[in-house]
């Protein structure tokens, strides 16, 4: 009866979202704030959005011990399980409107080398996966390795990511062994492609795609699992791999979102760094015509991520102060904002952004600012209600260390440099 439920209200929500897309060019001012609960747990983060008002991401389950990918639909709360394994989550943006939600889990089968692919520090193997109407399958592996992630889909049923080949990678830092490449599967079942990388880079993965089939993600060396490894980011199309250029830094350049018309959001290193956003590192915005314009971090802060981009080119994402504590953005017209500033007063603090739709709609992760502690994430809508309005100067709360490394593992610190994490 659940999924008889969700399947009338997928065809409520396109009719809908057909009705009442909006065109944001000129931008928003004001949202209302909705929680997306959790599946028991005491925090969840919500990483995707399509343009039907499907939000994915992860939560925490009872006892806060794993955790488990769910999707969100007007309020209707489903967990996903997992493949055998004790965690599962949807940590990127997958950009299907027909009910296709793409993520990652923990199998049964312990990782015979100890590596940390989904980033859950579990020791299990990590299996990139498919879901639709209440049915999830593990996604092939054909490469030889142990271990995929599952990162994007588009409405013609292809879904991207990237999976370890059989090859001990001499480019690797402990604990990562395995050469990984980018992959596409689909449309067909079991059907799997490698991407190629850029000249004399043995890894790469394959981030988001859009429904023209332009996909982008990561070229470069295995690394460790901090994202070592995202050397350069690159756009594939028309089976060639390019590189989309950088700032000048070479540690932390990551395509991580395209939109319809191509342009591209992500993040790259600062010049001169000598490891991860150190000294910093910043939101990005590639445009078809080879250009590449900084986005954030906000005023006071040391470095931004940009992680999700709509149809009219509004951005979102993180910004961080030097003491590692984070306020979630929205771009466009070329101008940055808060977000906590957009939301009612007495809201929960907004740490992330992690994807918009094309009805201007976020989601994100959100902090408890008493505890400093994760806490359910969130759902802004953009109103004309004048009723609901941003408080400004909204005083940024100390994120505990503890949750500052919950919203790197939530959104799989595969955004995080394109990889892999600890």
């Amino acid at each position: 009866m659940q999924f008889r439920t969700l399947a009338c209200a997928i065809t409520m929500a396109m009719c809908c979202a057909s009705a009442v897309a909006q065109n944001a060019q000129n931008g928003n001012s004001h949202y209302k704030l909705y929680s997306l609960g959790t599946l028991g747990g005491s925090s969840s983060s919500g990483n995707g959005i399509n343009n039907l008002g499907w939000i994915s991401g992860t939560s925490e389950t009872k006892g806060n011990s794993t955790q488990e990918a769910f999707l969100w639909l007007n309020g209707l709360r489903l967990g996903l399980g997992t493949l055998g394994g004790p965690n599962s989550s949807i940590p990127f943006p997958a950009k299907d409107d027909r009910g296709i939600v793409v993520g990652i889990s923990d199998t049964a089968l312990k990782d015979p080398w100890g590596e940390n692919f989904c980033a859950f520090a579990s020791g299990y193997e990590c299996q990139a996966f498919a879901w639709r109407n209440g049915k999830k399958i593990g996604l092939p592996n054909t490469l030889g390795g142990n271990n995929s992630r599952a990162a994007g889909a588009n409405n013609q049923g292809l879904v991207i990511g990237w999976a370890e080949t059989a090859v001990q990678d001499t480019s690797c830092i402990p604990p990562a062994v395995l050469q990984y490449v980018p992959v596409v599967w689909g449309p067909n079942p079991n059907q799997m492609q490698v991407l190629p990388t850029l000249p004399n880079d043995p890894d790469g993965a394959a981030v988001a795609i859009n429904n023209k089939g332009q996909i982008v993600g990561i070229s470069g060396p295995c690394g460790d699992d901090d994202g070592m490894g995202a050397r350069h980011a690159v756009l594939w199309q028309n089976g060639t791999v390019t590189n989309l250029g950088d700032f000048g830094g070479q540690y932390f350049n990551t395509a991580a979102a395209i939109n319809s018309s191509g342009v591209i959001a992500g993040w790259l290193d600062a010049p001169n760094d000598t490891d991860l956003c150190n000294p910093a590192c910043y939101g990005a915005l590639w445009t078809p015509d080879g250009k590449i314009t900084q986005i954030g971090p906000l005023p006071g802060d040391a470095f931004s991520l940009a992680y999700g981009i709509n149809d009219q080119g509004q951005v979102v994402g993180q910004s961080i102060d030097a003491n590692g504590n984070s306020r979630a953005f929205i771009w466009q017209n070329g101008q940055i904002s808060d977000l906590n500033e957009m939301v009612p007063p007495g809201s929960p603090y907004l740490v992330f952004a992690g994807d918009i739709n094309n009805r201007g709609e976020i989601t994100g992760g959100a902090l408890d600012p008493n505890t400093g502690e994760l806490g359910p994430g969130f759902l802004a809508v953009p109103t004309h209600d004048e009723n609901v309005r941003g408080a400004s100067g909204v005083t940024k709360p100390v994120i505990s260390e503890e949750a500052r490394k919950q919203i790197m593992q939530n959104l799989g610190l595969g955004r995080i440099g394109g990889g892999r994490s600890n």
